[in-house]
């Protein structure tokens, strides 16, 4: 099935993207009005919103992004469950001999827990340099070169090496991703930050196809492969988004009732509740590109990177 962000093959306007959001918050307001469901039926209906997000996706020949947080897993797990064959890849980069990144270590466990195939990849200081170069051809071209580019491009080489190894290793043309889930179920620092975390959650849906569509969907494009996200489903996010936000975010923990399912689902204790950083940190892309930058005589990553451009 094609996602609501992409149209006839393509990424739609952010304009169109900012307006499906917003009228799916209407949807959930009026509905509100007429019926108010438990916490506890919320957390059921979500439940069954998630399996059936996952399962409307899959097709003959899919893939899971694999970075052995409780989103990658999750889907994994229910996967597994539908007794569905797919494959997972998870990758990262070497910053030194013996320095390995975190990400690939834990999903390495899990991976062997749930008895899935899992195909991994760590690149080294050479090989990441050249992903590098190739993923700032790919971005679109930034009026300035912020925090978050450098964050974007983080991100985006760690799908672009998964992708590559994907093209090795097998012929999927699916791929199922855990974005969204970090908005929905306040899975960031800016949530914990925030006066209004539920606000938050809002606002970071309708600036998500700045901050991540573009590039998923320009790096999915590039190896001629289709992105599924279950969590951005409509009937997930509406479901998410009714429950209240002390269910998914306290002073412990991030995404509280998506780890809560996780486990009642048969996911290891440890595993549904690992706290894990973003991708660029668990995979150190973040850390490659400070090495890169050294290497190359630049004082800021930003400035490195300017310099690709």
């Amino acid at each position: 099935m094609e996602e609501a962000f992409m149209k006839d093959g393509k990424l739609i306007e952010q304009k169109e993207w900012e307006t499906y959001i917003d009228g799916i918050r209407k949807e959930i307001e009026q509905e509100q009005k007429e019926t108010t469901l438990s916490e506890e039926q919320l957390k059921e209906q979500l439940k069954k919103d998630i399996i059936n997000a996952i399962e409307n996706r899959t097709d003959e020949k899919f893939a899971v992004f694999f970075s052995g947080g409780v989103d990658s897993a999750i889907i994994a797990l229910i996967c597994k469950q539908l007794d569905k064959k797919f494959s997972c890849y998870c990758s990262g980069f070497r910053t030194g001999q013996m320095e390995s990144p975190k990400d690939p270590i834990v999903a390495r466990k899990i991976a062997e827990e749930l008895k899935l195939k899992l195909f991994e990849k760590e690149a080294d200081i050479e090989e990441a340099e050249e992903i590098i170069k190739e993923v700032v051809k790919i971005l679109p071209k930034p009026e300035i070169v912020d925090i978050q580019y450098v964050v974007n491009v983080g991100v985006a080489a760690v799908i672009y090496l998964a992708l590559k190894l994907a093209k090795e290793k097998g012929d999927e043309k699916t791929f199922f991703s855990g974005l969204g889930s970090e908005e929905i179920f306040a899975g960031y620092l800016r949530h914990e930050e925030a006066e209004d975390k539920h606000e938050e959650c809002w606002s970071g849906l309708r600036k998500m196809w700045g901050r991540d569509l573009i590039r998923d969907t320009k790096i999915a494009e590039h190896f001629n492969i289709n992105i599924a996200t279950p969590f951005l489903d409509k009937n997930v996010i509406k479901t998410a988004m009714k429950i209240h936000i002390d269910r998914k975010i306290n002073n412990e923990h991030k995404k509280i009732i998506l780890r809560e399912i996780a486990e009642e689902l048969g996911l290891k204790h440890e595993f549904a509740w690992r706290r894990k950083q973003g991708a660029q940190y668990g995979s150190k892309s973040v850390k490659l590109i400070d090495r890169l930058k050294r290497k190359k005589g630049f004082k800021l990553k930003k400035e490195y990177l300017s310099s690709l451009l």
